[in-house]
C-alpha cells in the first residue's frame, strides 16, 4: 500500500488517488487489449494542476509500481539472492588522488567476487574508500535481476506491460538496488571485521602463551642507528640492576667499544640470555651481538617490540621506573617478554601489541570484548593483571627501602 503525508492537501490527494488507480490499471493481472486505450484515456484526465500532459499522469503511475516494487518482500529477497550469489565488488582510484593513493596501488583498479574477498582486502578497500581515495561500488549482473524481477511484475507486452517494465527498471536502478548494495556494504564489511579480529585474537593468545625462558638473568637491547642501542641488565626476577648505551652501528660506529662494554656487562651481571627487540637495526644489532665471544653460553633471541614504546610511556612504566627515560623502560620492557610474556604483555593495551591487520578499521566494541575475553582464557583476568603489576611496584619499593633504610 502507497502512504501518502497527512499534509498532503485535499486536491492533491485526490490526484494521488487517481494516479493509484492508474498503476492499477498499468500493473494490475492479465492486460486487456483495450487497456491501452483505458490508460490513456485515464491518464488524459489527470492533465490539470500539478499534472502538465498524460505522460506526466503515467509517469507518477509508474512511480506508484516502482516503490510498490521496492517495498515487495519476494522482489527484496530475489535481488539480495543475486548479490549473495554473484555480486562483484570494484574499486577504482579517484581521478587526481594517485599520487596520494600510492599504498592502495593493488586496488587502483580492482574487481572481485564479493564472497571471494579476503577481510584484509575488503578492509583496505574500505579505508581508502574513506579517506576519499578510492570509489568502491558492489554490483550482481543487473541483466539477471531484471529479468527476476521482470517475471515476477511484467505480465503482458502490450502498452501497459512496457509501463510495468520502465517501472520495473526504475525500482532497481533508483531503489532496490542501491538499497541491497548498502546492505551488502554492511554485511561484509561485519564479516571482514570478524575475520579480522578472529585472526587478531588468535595470534594474541599465540603470543601470550608463548613459553616463558624463565627465572634467569636477561639482558634487553633496544636496537637503533643514529641515537645508539639501550642496553639493560635485569637480575632473574626482572628487576633492573644496570643500563647504558652502545653504539655497534654507523653514524657513530664504535665496535670495539660496544663489543668490550657488552662483554663487562655479560661478565659483571652474569647474564644468560640476551633480548634483542625486533625493530629498527634489528638484524645488524643481532648479527653484531651473535659474532662476539663471552665468558660462558648466552642464548641470542629476537622479541617483538611492539607495544614497548606504549608501555614505555605509560603511568604504570613511570611507577616502576620513575627515575629511567623511556628508552629504558621500552628496553626492560623488551627483556621481560623474553622471560614472561604474559606478565609483561597484559601490562599493553592488546591493540598496541601489533599481532593483527587494520585493527583500528574494525569495530571497536567487538575488538576490545574479542581481546579481552582472550587474555582471561590465557589465565589473567583484570583481577590478575592488577596483582601482577602492583607486586613489581610493591618489589621497586623493598628494594628503595632496603637501600635508602
Amino acid at each position: 500500500m502507497i502512504r501518502t503525508a497527512t499534509a498532503t492537501p485535499a486536491g492533491t490527494k485526490h490526484r494521488l488517488k487517481e494516479i493509484r488507480e492508474l498503476s492499477i490499471i498499468a500493473g494490475g493481472g492479465p492486460i486487456r487489449t483495450s487497456a491501452v486505450r483505458e490508460a490513456t484515456a485515464k491518464a488524459a484526465t489527470f492533465v490539470k494542476g500539478d499534472v502538465k500532459d498524460a505522460e506526466d499522469a503515467l509517469k507518477g503511475a509508474r512511480d506508484i509500481i516502482a516503490e510498490q516494487v521496492n517495498e515487495d518482500e519476494r522482489a527484496r529477497n530475489a535481488i539480495r539472492n543475486q548479490f549473495a550469489r554473484q555480486a562483484t565488488i570494484t574499486a577504482k582510484v579517484v581521478k587526481g588522488k594517485e599520487e596520494e593513493a600510492a599504498k592502495y596501488r593493488d586496488y587502483f583498479d580492482f574487481s572481485e567476487s564479493l564472497k571471494r574477498c579476503t577481510s584484509h582486502r575488503l578492509l583496505a578497500i574500505r579505508r581508502a574508500e574513506a579517506e576519499g581515495l578510492l570509489k568502491v561500488s558492489i554490483t550482481p549482473d543487473d541483466d539477471e535481476c531484471l529479468e527476476r524481477l521482470d517475471r515476477q511484475f511484467v505480465r503482458s507486452n502490450n502498452e501497459c506491460g512496457r509501463q510495468v517494465a520502465e517501472a520495473v527498471q526504475d525500482a532497481y536502478r533508483r531503489l532496490l538496488k542501491p538499497s541491497i548494495e548498502t546492505e551488502f556494504a554492511s554485511l561484509s564489511k561485519e564479516q571482514a571485521d570478524d575475520e579480522a579480529i578472529r585472526v587478531f585474537a588468535e595470534n594474541l593468545r599465540q603470543l601470550l602463551l608463548a613459553p616463558p625462558l624463565g627465572q634467569k638473568r636477561v639482558m634487553g637491547i633496544n636496537p637503533g642507528f643514529r641515537t645508539g642501542c639501550k642496553v639493560v641488565c635485569l637480575d632473574a626476577q626482572g628487576n633492573l640492576v644496570h643500563n647504558e648505551n652502545i653504539y655497534p652501528h654507523p653514524p657513530v660506529d664504535k665496535k670495539t667499544e660496544a663489543a668490550s662494554k657488552l662483554r663487562k656487562m655479560i661478565e659483571a651481571y652474569k647474564i644468560e640470555a640476551i633480548a634483542i627487540g625486533n625493530g629498527t637495526a634489528s638484524r645488524e644489532t643481532e648479527n653484531f651481538v651473535t659474532h662476539q665471544q663471552f665468558d660462558r653460553p648466552v642464548q641470542v633471541f629476537v622479541v617483538s617490540e611492539q607495544g614497548a614504546s606504549i608501555y614505555s610511556a605509560s603511568k604504570t612504566a613511570r611507577d616502576e621506573f620513575p627515575d629511567y627515560d623511556v628508552t629504558v623502560r621500552g628496553a626492560v620492557s623488551i627483556a621481560r617478554r623474553l622471560m614472561d610474556p604474559l606478565a609483561e604483555l597484559v601490562k599493553i593495551d592488546p591493540k598496541s601489541i601489533g599481532v593483527g591487520q587494520y585493527q583500528h578499521d574494525v569495530d571497536q566494541t567487538k575488538l576490545k570484548k574479542s581481546l579481552d575475553q582472550t587474555v582471561e582464557n590465557c589465565g589473567m583476568s583484570e583481577t590478575t593483571k592488577g596483582s601482577v603489576i602492583k607486586k613489581r611496584i610493591l618489589a621497586i619499593f623493598l628494594r628503595h627501602y632496603s637501600a635508602n633504610g
